[in-house]
């Protein structure tokens, strides 16, 4: 059995290579070229391999050499990691967050999100989680993620809340739908004759459907095969403007404005949602933060001749 060796060594090999020669890794690291050539020579003992071709004036890299060198340079990473995620901790900060969040909350605010929350907290790791409605919140309640991100009908009691910015939702339909002809207000007596496509919770206890106008429906389970249903021109729907903002600009569906729904029955404000036996250290706070404005960003509200349509 070889001695052990250690990081400073490892760290000299790298410096070494990195800086050219023993000469200037030594500055760097603050010691004489003597120590630097001991650690080397001592590393290549320890290891049974040669690493430095002395046969020139400048020692270069044997093909072992870069083999040790390549296995070295991770090890110090995996040593920096740890390093990091221990330091994280002394001060407070949560190892790992879980975040679950609605269907309906935009996906270019969930990667803004993780993009800061990288950059701010980078030892601290992340689960994300996509579910439906009433999902959210029974993941919450349950343990599986610490934060959740829910629309009203999802809201369940007994746990903690932050208002997020609202979801503005827009009826639509396929150009090719005979509903995009309409013109006005359309009645629900006329959506009687066509299909509507709902959103439908995956569970039977969940959430009952909400704001069904039409008596026939097709249900689905998740947003991006409602959308691709209502491009297709099998029915009509709701869809966060966010989803179908590009789509109304290039005309591959239309607004279309209801009789029985007022302004107000378009919005639907997010909510961040966590137990209250939950432990809100730095990680957690961050998101709960920068939740608000991100989501603000992501989610405008469409134009005022959509909503008058």
């Amino acid at each position: 059995m070889f001695d052990p060796v250690t990081l400073d060594q490892l760290r000299a090999l790298v410096s070494v290579v990195e800086e050219g020669s023993f000469s200037a890794a030594a500055r760097k690291l603050h010691r004489v070229q003597s120590a630097i050539s001991t650690s080397m020579a001592n590393l290549e003992n320890q290891l049974g391999v040669a690493i430095w071709d002395r046969s020139t004036k400048v020692a270069k890299l044997t093909d072992q050499g870069q083999a040790v060198l390549a296995s070295a340079r991770r090890v110090l990473a995996e040593v920096d990691s740890l390093r990091q995620v221990t330091a994280a901790m002394v001060l407070g900060v949560e190892a790992s967050v879980s975040l679950c969040v609605d269907a309906l909350f935009p996906v270019s605010a969930l990667i803004d999100l993780c993009t800061g929350f990288a950059n701010e907290l980078p030892a601290v790791d992340l689960r994300i989680d996509v579910q439906l409605l009433s999902a959210v919140s029974a993941r919450v309640l349950s343990g599986a993620a610490t934060l959740g991100v829910v629309s009203p009908l999802g809201l369940a009691p007994g746990l903690e809340r932050k208002a997020l910015a609202p979801i503005w939702m827009i009826p639509v339909v396929s150009p090719r739908h005979p509903l995009a002809a309409e013109k006005g207000r359309i009645t629900t007596r006329r959506l009687a004759d066509v299909v509507q496509i709902v959103l439908s919770e995956r569970i039977d206890a969940g959430v009952a459907d909400q704001a069904v106008l039409s008596p026939r429906s097709w249900r689905v389970a998740d947003l991006h095969t409602k959308h691709m249903l209502l491009r297709a021109g099998l029915g009509w729907g709701n869809l966060p403007f966010h989803v179908v903002r590009d789509d109304l600009r290039t005309k591959k569906l239309v607004a279309i404005r209801l009789e029985s729904w007022g302004e107000h029955d378009q919005t639907l404000p997010l909510t961040a949602v966590y137990r209250s036996d939950t432990t809100l250290g730095p990680a957690h706070r961050w998101l709960l933060t920068n939740l608000p404005v991100i989501c603000a960003r992501a989610a405008p509200r469409p134009a005022s001749h959509l909503r008058r349509r």
